[in-house]
């Protein structure tokens, strides 16, 4: 189970969370929250104002500093310190993105730079990280150039995420526009573009999932729902797709609103999810641990809501952001099967788009 935090004025089995929310930034869009891991209820503990549209959240790994993606036509990242005892985020400034709608960001492996990609500019930027959190002027940026299969969706590049590889200097874009997940490495604050790693046409690559063992990468694929198994080799300089899985059930008849958003493992690389929006659910795949490939008897739990843009996976617990309807549910984790349990709990938010558990 995930170990309570007791900060001030919190009960021994509540455990914090942070969650980015779609607005102008003149009312609060960042929220911290607190689980209480009895009941699965949740309530709001702390919050910020002044930043619009943070779709997506980075902590570094001390958690006493967060970075937020403001998704907006001029795009930037910025910078926060954060005080878990007193559930207080404090501004340490912004920086351009140069690009719009920035959708994703992460610290490399050092916690020395922040990455962020454009959606809308299909670029990918790298910033120093100073000493006391804040972020320096760009040292690097990458644009992406083409187009993909599908002219609704993939007439331009659009990186997705970026998702640094732990211990190493690469770092892996999935590129929705171009259906590729480009391998970069990260040398002196400059990016070095090494490899394209093409997908299925018309999948739209969005987001990775890293298996522990070191071998293994999963690729929710929006376009197409389906959650691709990659081979990695040479310290991921190398993936090979081995493996394709739909996200849906066998039944179902998708329809112009499906599409599968994000993925995470369990805390013991036994099972994967995959939330699909339309569907409004998560998948769960139980993982070979031989191959690292799924055993595609997956089943899925509805989120409680519309929309799972964005989940969060820990020890017993998975928090889902569900856009659309504007809550956040939670659920148990079966510590026999990893099946999805509702606790009938829900938080309302205006427009949750990220969560993360701060553990």
């Amino acid at each position: 189970m995930i170990e309570p935090l007791e900060p001030s004025g919190l009960e021994p089995e509540e455990v914090l969370f942070v969650a980015g929310t779609y607005g102008s930034g003149e009312q609060p869009t960042i929220y911290i929250g607190a689980l209480d891991t009895r009941e699965g209820t949740m309530r709001i503990v702390g919050s910020e104002a002044g930043i619009e549209n943070p779709s997506f959240l980075a902590l570094s790994d001390d958690l006493t500093r967060l970075y937020a993606a403001s998704e907006k036509e001029e795009g930037e990242v910025a910078a926060y310190a954060l005080d878990l005892k007193e559930r207080r985020l404090t501004a340490l400034g912004a920086q351009k993105t140069e690009g719009a709608a920035p959708c994703y960001a992460a610290l490399d492996s050092s916690g020395n730079y922040l990455y962020a990609v454009n959606y809308g500019g299909g670029n990918v930027n790298v910033f120093p990280v100073g000493t006391g959190g804040g972020l320096g002027g760009m040292t690097s940026q990458a644009r992406h150039s083409g187009a993909g299969v599908r002219e609704d969706r993939q007439d331009a590049p659009h990186p997705h995420s970026v998702t640094p590889v732990p211990g190493g200097e690469r770092v892996l874009v999935c590129d929705l526009g171009l259906d590729v997940i480009r391998i970069y490495r990260l040398e002196d604050g400059q990016l070095r573009q090494e490899r394209d790693v093409r997908m299925l046409p018309g999948s739209g690559p969005r987001h990775l999932a890293l298996h522990p063992n070191g071998r293994t990468v999963y690729c929710a694929n929006e376009l197409n729902c389906t959650v691709s198994v990659l081979e990695a080799r040479e310290q991921y300089a190398e993936l090979e797709p081995v493996q394709h899985v739909s996200t849906l059930p066998e039944a179902y008849a998708p329809g112009s609103d499906d599409s599968a958003a994000d993925v995470h493992l369990s805390p013991d690389g036994r099972y994967l999810y995959v939330s699909n929006r339309g569907h409004d659910s998560i998948v769960r795949f139980p993982v070979d641990e031989t191959t690292g490939r799924l055993k595609e008897e997956g089943d899925w739990q509805s989120t409680g809501g519309k929309t799972p843009r964005n989940f969060a996976v820990a020890e017993g617990w998975v928090l889902a952001a569900n856009q659309t309807s504007g809550n956040i549910t939670s659920f148990r984790l079966n510590p026999e099967d990893g099946r999805l349990i509702p606790t009938g709990s829900e938080l309302e938010l205006p427009s949750p788009v990220c969560v993360l558990f701060l553990k």
